[in-house]
């Protein structure tokens, strides 16, 4: 056993010798020749010069990149450049053509006032021109009514007519104290209803109205005293013809006056009345206001018939609520703190006709 031992020992050995002496025989053989190391030498001299010249042509293509990139930032900036040109040629064009339109506006402008203000001055003169026209016609139509009413104060009626006149007037002045507390108490409840319809602006309106109506009917007091004989109306004759309803009613200079009044009144209060409406933002209602129902401001109970004094109230004022509603001066105009019919407009609504 141990022999045997012995000798895989030994052939062990021997094979390990034998591995190493084959292995550096053939190292000892591939040591290079004098030619070969010339040729390595060569070769590596070579692989060198081809990497000086990859180095070299690698680095002008940098180069030819570097200016490539260098022409494109001095193009982007000539076109930078030629961008902020454009952009400021651009903006001095719109600002040329700015301050040409602001020159064009500036002149449609003046043009536009010199003609408003042209204009402005024809008108002026035409309402100048109309207004002598119409003062002129006034002042010939007056001094028509003049002489006439000269003439007829000269002329006096009989006694028995005057009689007549003042028993008439009698009877209108009963009927008128008649109704005095009926309308007082209609005006209780329209302040009442306007109250309850927050009117406020209406009816303070109605209160100025009523207080109006107070002041006028105390003179009422003294009618017992009335001296109709030192009053023209009752013997001057009739010298005027209007028509109301489909009939003629003659009276003289002073129940025309009275009939005038009515018209004039009726527009002032119908113009408040209207005011106060647009106040209230109520509805037009012209046909709503105590001051239109009762149309008796300014009546005595003297000269017309207190029906005809209504008729012509309403008339005025149906016309001044609607200018005081929509706040114009169509059918009248302020004059003096007072709003006044139009003279054309009266003379529409009241035809008197001179009795010849």
């Amino acid at each position: 056993m141990k022999n045997n031992k012995l000798n895989g020992m030994v052939v062990a050995l021997v094979v390990s010798a034998m591995l190493l002496v084959g292995v550096s025989l053939p190292t000892r053989a591939q040591q290079p020749t004098p030619e070969q190391k010339q040729q390595n030498k060569r070769q590596r001299t070579g692989g060198q010069q081809q990497q000086v010249g990859q180095q070299q042509q690698q680095q002008q293509v940098n180069q030819r990149r570097k200016v490539q990139t260098q022409q494109q930032q001095q193009q982007q900036q000539v076109n930078q450049r030629r961008r902020v040109q454009t952009q400021q040629q651009q903006q001095a064009a719109q600002q040329q053509q700015q301050q040409v339109n602001q020159r064009r506006r500036v002149q449609t402008q003046q043009q536009q006032q010199a003609a408003q203000q042209q204009q402005l001055r024809v008108n002026q003169r035409r309402r100048v021109q109309t207004q002598q026209q119409q003062q002129a016609a006034q002042q010939q139509q007056q001094l028509r009514i003049n002489q006439q009413q000269k003439a007829q104060r000269q002329q006096r009626i009989s006694q028995e007519q005057q009689q007549q006149r003042i028993s008439q007037n009698q009877q209108r002045l009963a009927r008128y104290r008649g109704q005095l507390d009926q309308q007082q108490r209609l005006a209780g409840q329209h302040s009442a209803q306007l109250q309850q319809q927050k009117r406020m602006a209406q009816y303070r309106f109605q209160q100025q109205y009523l207080q109006r109506l107070r002041q006028q009917q105390l003179s009422l007091r003294n009618a017992a005293n009335y001296n109709y004989g030192r009053d023209p109306y009752f013997y001057t004759p009739s010298s005027y013809r209007y028509s109301r309803g489909g009939s003629y009613y003659e009276t003289n200079e002073y129940g025309a006056n009275l009939l005038r009044q009515a018209v004039n009144y009726g527009y002032e209060e119908g113009f408040r009345a209207g005011q106060a409406d647009r106040q209230d933002r109520w509805g037009y209602n012209y046909e709503d206001s105590y001051a239109y129902r009762d149309a008796n401001y300014g009546y005595s109970g003297y000269y017309v018939e207190q029906d005809d004094y209504n008729y012509y109230f309403r008339e005025g004022f149906r016309r001044g609520y609607e200018d005081g509603y929509y706040g114009r001066y169509q059918y009248g105009r302020l004059s003096n703190g007072k709003y006044v019919i139009l003279g054309a407009i009266l003379g529409a609504i009241l035809t008197l006709e001179v009795l010849r």
